[in-house]
């Protein structure tokens, strides 16, 4: 249906009983969702226009980190909404068909796969958890260690200041060693409650938004009835855990056990 000049943008693929949108969610250029309904299934779509969406266009504005997170956060919204009322198969952002006939096609030619996907997440919802390890104290000013003001053939000034950096080195290696073992033993101890799991490479501290190097980043699907007992686990697991810091995200529609998912998404 899209206009002369336009595009169709698919969001996401739900099953074919998806309730109407009743919360006046804006989408991608503010343009309310709609759907297209296909062999049992319903796609959740917009129409956006060429000027910002057309091929060359795109390929300039994926490169705007600001209009990417602007972007991401549209289409986020869209399918949280969409979550709200059933299950649904997250699309990669910028999913683009010339016309609703596309979309049509899409769901006819992989009606199956979209189903088992359905089948997978149904109930179920993808929940974040990052690790931070955790600056150890200090050590300088421990009993036992040699004062700066001490001079000595072997603890003058210097020699007190190569001891305290070793002590301080010495404290932080052991606390990144803890952080790691301890990080596998949280991922360990959180797949108990969930479907599946997946392990994504740390983030940067400029990306991660912490000073602090990250130990863990990892999404566990998990059933909707347990939900409770696995952000319960999480709160016991920062406690028991003197070297880390752990965060927690979610819910969110599987992003990241369905293969359209869009990974590239706000988490």
């Amino acid at each position: 249906m899209a206009a002369e000049g336009g595009w169709v943008w698919m969001y996401g693929v739900a099953g074919g009983d998806l309730k109407p949108f009743a919360d006046g969610v804006a989408g991608i250029g503010g343009t309310p969702p709609r759907t297209i309904t296909a062999a049992g299934l319903t796609a959740i779509v917009g129409d956006v226009g060429n000027r910002e969406y057309g091929e060359a266009a795109l390929r300039r504005n994926l490169e705007d980190l600001d209009w990417l997170a602007r972007t991401a956060r549209a289409h986020h919204a869209v399918l949280e909404s969409v979550a709200r009322r059933g299950s649904v198969v997250p699309m990669r952002l910028a999913t683009l068909f010339a016309s609703d006939a596309g979309v049509t096609g899409t769901l006819a030619e992989r009606a199956g796969d979209f189903r088992g996907a359905l089948s997978l997440i149904s109930a179920r919802s993808e929940w974040g958890v990052k690790a931070y390890a955790v600056k150890p104290a200090d050590p300088a000013g421990e009993p036992g260690r040699p004062e700066a003001g001490r001079e000595g053939p072997a603890t003058g000034p210097g020699a007190a200041y190569l001891q305290r950096r070793r002590a301080q080195l010495t404290a932080s290696n052991d606390a990144r060693a803890e952080a790691l073992a301890s990080a596998q033993a949280v991922h360990a101890e959180l797949g108990r409650f969930a479907v599946s799991s997946r392990l994504y490479p740390p983030q940067a501290p400029d990306l991660a938004g912490q000073q602090t190097p990250m130990v863990l980043n990892a999404a566990y699907l998990v059933s909707d009835e347990r939900a409770r007992e696995f952000t319960a686990a999480v709160a016991d697991l920062t406690a028991r855990h003197r070297f880390l810091q752990l965060t927690l995200t979610g819910p969110w529609p599987a992003y990241s056990f369905v293969g359209e998912g869009d990974r590239s998404g706000p988490r």
